[in-house]
C-alpha cells in the first residue's frame, strides 16, 4: 500500500478573536508541525495534534476551539 502526503490543521482563537492555525503535514510516519502565525516548526512522529494545541496555547494564548463553539468568539473590545 502506498501512502501519499496529507495535510490537516489545528486552529484556535485567542482572547482578541484572532485565529491561529498550525498545519500538520504527514509524510509516511513523520509529521511536520508548522505555525502559520509565527513560523514555529517541529517534527513529530507521535501526537502531533496535541503538540500543535500546546504550541497555540503557550505561544499565542489561543485556546478557543472553533469546532467546539460553532461560532467566532466575541471580540472583547
Amino acid at each position: 500500500m502506498v501512502r501519499g502526503n496529507s495535510t490537516s490543521k489545528v486552529s484556535r482563537w485567542d482572547g482578541h478573536g484572532r485565529e491561529h492555525v498550525v498545519r500538520v503535514e504527514r509524510t509516511g510516519v513523520q509529521r511536520l508541525i508548522r505555525c502559520g502565525t509565527c513560523g514555529w516548526r517541529r517534527n513529530a512522529q507521535f501526537l502531533p495534534w496535541l503538540k500543535a494545541e500546546e504550541h497555540l496555547a503557550e505561544a499565542h494564548q489561543a485556546t478557543v476551539d472553533p469546532a467546539a463553539t460553532g461560532s467566532r468568539p466575541a471580540d472583547p473590545r
